[in-house]
């Protein structure tokens, strides 16, 4: 995968079938693929029927499993291979925001990230160091991912929403929390959330409180 390839991408709505007002860029796991994320926008639509979702298989073949894409490896996890790892995604990330903002017309201000996992990551990456700034990022089951820039002045601030299980084996809740401290601690306006039971996945109040949180960022 190289800077500039097209990648495929799910899309559904907007549900009104206006002109969307609104973008949501959906973010796969590891192992995952858009199809995977798609599946939550006719729920979130019915909060934001406006909004057109974008949901893309991320740029390499998962090197863990037979199937599914990743934004990065996690064959080693260091926090050195870790900042790599979305350091070398992110100019593909931005490249393929930037071509859906245009194909829509949209500013980065009518825009939000939302990732799960991994998608989390590079969301949580990404947002802060685009060219312009989001209305906001939601983060499912992820963590935070920064090298030295963590509170950079130039980094765009934006609401932030976190929600995570605190049953999650994956990606532990800890993460969660050392997350939501350094945005804090950065300048950031966090909203976070602990679902007690769920492990690492998005249950119906995780999309219902997201949908929440996306519908109050674009008013």
């Amino acid at each position: 995968m190289v800077q500039g390839k097209e990648l495929k991408t799910y899309t559904y709505g907007p549900a009104s079938g206006l002109k969307p007002k609104n973008i949501v860029f959906l973010l796969h796991g590891l192992g995952s693929n858009g199809q995977d994320l798609i599946s939550l926008a006719p729920f979130l639509a019915k909060t934001l029927p406006d909004t057109v979702f974008v949901s893309p298989d991320a740029p390499f073949p998962c090197d863990m499993a037979p199937f599914g894409y990743q934004w990065f490896s996690l064959q080693v996890r260091t926090d050195e291979a870790l900042i790599k790892g979305v350091e070398e995604a992110h100019p593909v990330l931005s490249d393929y925001i930037d071509a859906q903002l245009a194909k829509y017309d949209l500013g980065a201000d009518k825009a939000a990230l939302l990732g799960f996992s991994q998608g989390t990551m590079m969301s949580l990456y990404t947002g802060p160091r685009y060219k312009e700034c989001f209305a906001g990022i939601l983060g499912y089951s992820g963590a935070l991912v920064w090298g030295d820039d963590t509170i950079a002045a130039n980094l765009h601030k934006m609401p932030i929403m976190l929600i995570h299980g605190d049953e999650d084996d994956v990606v532990p809740l800890s993460a969660y929390k050392q997350a939501k401290k350094t945005l804090e601690e950065g300048g950031y306006d966090v909203q976070g959330e602990v679902t007690e039971g769920l492990s690492h996945g998005i249950d119906e109040s995780g999309i219902r409180d997201g949908a929440a949180f996306l519908s109050q960022i674009f008013s």
